[in-house]
């Protein structure tokens, strides 16, 4: 199983999570998403591969940041 981990600003509440779970879950190819506020990450877990930009997209299109990974 492939995975990838974002780390994500703007993530105040569950329902922010709710939110970013709902969107990254509608990428064909995703079979769980893990958004945690306290921790500002979302992890995404499927099984094939799937492009970080498409993932970094739909989360930025509902107005949250994805933070480069260093």
């Amino acid at each position: 199983m492939e995975e990838i981990k974002l780390n994500v600003n703007g993530m105040v509440c569950g329902g922010c999570e709710k939110r970013v779970i709902n969107a990254v879950s509608t990428i064909e190819g995703v079979k769980e998403v893990i958004a945690n506020y306290n921790e500002g990450t979302v992890v995404v877990k499927s099984d094939i591969k799937i492009s970080e930009d498409i993932i970094k997209e739909k989360i930025e299109d509902i107005g949250f940041e994805v933070k480069e990974n260093y």
